[in-house]
């Protein structure tokens, strides 16, 4: 089964914000659009034409894209004083489907699917959309990195491969919590969050008070 991403973001509470996958929606007309491309003679107005149509489908879906990246960052900023997010690494996740020479990949049509699918939704687009949003909104963002947060159960910590039992299924397999496992993960990242959110302000505690200590005992000077 050829991988999908039905959700751009979900929320602690178990809200999801969907994907629209502008690109599948109109992946019949363009690529009936590139065919005809393809047949049209270098040069011709008639292969200029092709180009014209193909190119303005592209920008139908970057335009959706951005707006509804626009409306998902909006919602999230107008909703919430603190927004913790993965790190995600949009390159990393999409690497070729084929592998390398040495080490050629297996299931390539799947993982193509899931490539695609990931650049799709758009992560990289929204992240960006909304790291400016919250910045203009005066809202606290904080990423985190992403390592474990799909595996580990938010119930009890215990970490494991098998706890994610599907895309859409987290079952943990030392306390038997059950959840969506986007859900269970976005309980994770934002307790990741706390916690660095935390680690700084208790370094800017530190910090405070040594100045503080360094202000009522100046350091000794004596003249020679």
């Amino acid at each position: 089964m050829v991988g999908t991403i039905k959700t751009i973001s979900v929320k602690r509470e178990g809200d999801h914000v969907p994907n629209p996958r502008p690109l599948a929606a109109t992946a019949r007309r363009l690529s009936t659009a590139q065919q005809a491309l393809a047949r049209k003679s270098p040069g011709s107005e008639r292969r200029r034409k092709a180009v014209r149509r193909a190119a303005a489908l592209h920008a139908k879906v970057r335009r959706q894209r951005l707006d509804h990246a626009h409306k998902a960052a909006l919602a999230l900023v107008r909703e919430h004083d603190l927004i913790v997010h993965e790190d995600l690494r949009i390159a990393n996740m999409t690497r070729s489907a084929r592998g390398t020479a040495e080490r050629p990949a297996s299931k390539v049509a799947q993982k193509t699917g899931l490539n695609r699918s990931i650049l799709d939704a758009g992560w990289g687009v929204f992240l960006t959309v909304l790291a400016y949003k919250a910045e203009s909104a005066g809202r606290e963002l904080i990423v985190v990195n992403p390592a474990g947060t799909s595996r580990t159960c938010a119930a009890c910590g215990h970490s494991a491969a098998e706890n994610r039992v599907g895309q859409a299924v987290f079952h943990c397999r030392a306390c038997g919590h059950a959840a969506h496992a986007d859900v269970n993960a976005a309980v994770n990242i934002l307790g990741a969050g706390l916690a660095l959110r935390e680690a700084a302000q208790a370094a800017q505690r530190e910090a405070a008070s040594a100045r503080k200590r360094r202000s009522h005992n100046p350091p000794h000077r004596t003249r020679n």
